[in-house]
């Protein structure tokens, strides 16, 4: 018995023995198989360094085959990833493996996100697989094929890259209509092999491009024959991008010179070539700098907008390019071309569009009073009831400067206005009250005179006013104290701070200073300052009773537009109007008596801006029905000589007369 049970325990024994080695055996192999899975000679670390060495074109750690398991150089299947990947080949992709390979006995497949960096900000992503194959060492080599790269490539295929332009945003009227448009253009150029005299050809196009009307600006011609030397002899060599309608001028002219050469097309242009040029800007061809200076944004070919609010809203008008991506084949003869598969496409987004307050019509006969001006000069106008900006026009050839805002010059015997309003004001003046006008009068020993020294002796205050006396107003200013210049100003706007979505210069009033400073800054010299614009919504607010931002864009509207001001004393602004009026019907204005459209009221003013009085800039501020407006010409001397018979043309051509 002791036998047999010592037997039975033995077998137990042996039994629990060999499973556990059973056990141990099992462990040891399946911790063996588990890495061997993750072992250098696994699918995916093959995978894995297809994937660092192909941006770098460095894949010498991987094995390649062809689909018939022949084997390839690494070198050459870097040579043509590089060459598959055509445009892109600059920009190596961003790539990610997915997951683990999945095994099927000798063979593995791998799926890979592919992710390009586009131009214009666009990425372009896509899953593509790698088959592997384990060799007869067990390692594990890449199924080397085009479809790699993209699943749709094949031998000798590239990917081509094109932006799609974006449909520009356009600048509307205050009709919301736009103002710029596809309008027609010529492009003139020279063909270098058929000109034999390039200095004579330079004497016919100058005097051509002279004779064009209204006047363009100035055409440089004089490196045209250099360009014309090094230029290809077969070459298109550019002079200069007419209006169709200033081409057809000179059409006759030009069109069989030798070797002028001659281009269509359309840009987005203005109605004309000075129509608010200024403010609005312009829309060109990029330039060297633009590219520069946003290398991801632009290339060859595109328009980009330059000053004015075309170039201050460049990002939002110009939208975002889309791009398309296609397959592209070299030939036998060496010309690429399409083989029609498009393998990406990222729709453009179209620009925004912006809206001003410009009216047409008004624009119009703002940029026609100037157009014969020689001198810088800017006429703005304001439409009294709302504060809307209608016209701003800047000369000549409708300024490179928007000095209608952002002039910063004195506004001479205009200011009259603001100081006889303070002076009401205060109580200090009536209408008929006498004040003085002599010759000249001296204050803290500066002497004071008036144009042309005239004198008017004791008048009342309203023909001191409407005859621009600038002696009566000097020996006034005590009445105004040492702010009440500026007090006056900023209840018409004057130093206010203003957001109009662009660059406006709303004024700087002088104050304080000595006796001989305060008298010359009541008739508006000194260190007073002010642009077109400030002095337009001066003259509104005087119409209005109340002084209103002026409003040029309504989207985007401004973020934080000045608040209104005060109410103005009926008692002041009443008294100021009629002088306003009498300036016109018995005073330095009388040019305007007798205009269409109603009567006009305003303020001459000659400013001087430097120590000699001989050298002035002429104003004119004033208004007509629901428009105010201010007219200034750089050293234009007498206002009646310049500014006003501006304003006169202005107001006819509103009037269509």
């Amino acid at each position: 018995m002791r036998a047999s049970a010592g037997t039975g325990a033995s077998d137990g024994r042996n039994r629990t023995g060999r499973r556990i080695v059973a056990a141990v055996t099992g462990l040891i192999v399946a911790t063996g198989l588990l890495a061997a899975c993750g072992s250098d000679d696994g699918p995916d670390n093959a995978v894995d360094a297809l994937l660092t060495g192909w941006p770098t074109g460095d894949l010498a750690a991987v094995g390649f085959v062809d689909p018939a398991g022949r084997k390839i150089p690494a070198a050459d299947v870097a040579t043509q990833i590089k060459h598959l990947s055509g445009d892109l080949a600059a920009t190596p992709p961003t790539l990610k493996r997915t997951g683990r390979a999945e095994v099927t006995d000798d063979v593995a497949i791998a799926t890979v996100n592919v992710d390009w960096a586009l131009p214009g900000g666009t990425r372009w992503s896509y899953p593509t697989q790698v088959r592997l194959t384990r060799g007869s060492d067990d390692a594990w080599q890449v199924i080397w094929e085009p479809k790699v790269v993209q699943e749709q490539l094949t031998d000798g295929d590239q990917l081509s890259v094109s932006r799609l332009p974006a449909p520009r945003g356009a600048i509307l009227d205050g009709a919301g209509q736009p103002v710029f448009a596809a309008r027609p253009v010529v492009t003139v150029g020279v063909q270098p092999s058929e000109v034999d005299d390039a200095a004579a050809l330079v004497r016919e196009l100058d005097a051509a491009f002279k004779a064009i009307r209204p006047a363009i600006p100035a055409i440089d011609l004089g490196g045209l024959p250099d360009r014309l030397a090094q230029a290809k002899p077969d070459a298109f060599v550019e002079v200069v991008t007419l209006r169709r309608e200033a081409y057809d001028q000179i059409r006759s002219r030009i069109r069989e010179l030798p070797g002028t050469k001659f281009e269509e097309s359309t840009r987005d242009l203005a109605p004309t070539r000075d129509f608010a040029r200024a403010l609005l800007g312009t829309v060109d061809p990029v330039t060297k700098e633009d590219m520069e200076r946003e290398p991801e944004v632009y290339a060859l070919g595109d328009q980009v907008g330059h000053g004015g609010l075309q170039g201050r809203y460049e990002a939002r008008l110009r939208g975002t390019v889309g791009t398309n991506v296609t397959i592209v084949r070299k030939g036998p003869d060496g010309v690429v071309t399409t083989t029609g598969t498009e393998v990406f496409r990222g729709e453009p987004k179209p620009g925004e569009p912006i809206r001003t307050t410009i009216d047409v019509r008004t624009q119009n006969a703002a940029d026609a009073a100037l157009a014969g001006e020689s001198r810088r000069a800017a006429l703005v106008a304001v439409r009294v009831s709302d504060g809307a900006v209608l016209a701003a026009a800047n000369g000549p050839g409708g300024g490179q400067e928007n000095l209608a805002f952002t002039a910063q010059v004195p506004p001479g015997s205009g200011f009259k206005m603001v100081s006889a309003l303070g002076l009401l004001d205060a109580g200090a003046v009536t209408l008929d009250q006498v004040v003085a006008c002599p010759r000249n009068t001296t204050v803290d020993g500066r002497t004071f005179k008036n144009s042309d020294n005239f004198e008017l002796g004791p008048v009342p205050f309203r023909v001191d006013f409407a005859r621009s006396c600038n002696t009566a107003f000097a020996d006034l200013a005590p009445q105004l104290g040492p702010d009440g210049l500026a007090a006056a100003g900023r209840t018409l706007g004057l130093e206010g701070t203003w957001d109009l979505g662009i660059d406006a210069f709303s004024g700087k009033v002088s104050t304080g200073g000595s006796g001989a400073e305060r008298a010359a800054a009541a008739f508006g010299q000194g260190t007073t300052l002010v642009s077109p614009l400030a002095m337009a919504s001066a003259t509104a607010a005087v119409v209005r009773g109340q002084w209103q931002q002026p409003t040029l864009l309504l989207d985007p509207a401004p973020a934080a537009p000045a608040q209104p001001g005060p109410q103005l004393k009926p008692t002041s602004v009443e008294p100021l109007r009629t002088m306003m009026r009498e300036v016109v019907t018995d005073g330095t204005a009388g040019a305007l008596r007798n205009l269409p459209g109603g009567p006009v009221h305003g303020k001459t003013g000659t400013a001087e801006y430097d120590d000699n009085p001989a050298n002035t800039h002429a104003w004119f501020i004033g208004w007509q029905g629901d428009v105010a407006f201010a007219v200034f010409v750089e050293k234009g001397g007498s206002s009646s000589a310049s500014a006003v018979p501006l304003t006169e043309r202005f107001l006819r051509g509103l009037a269509g007369s």
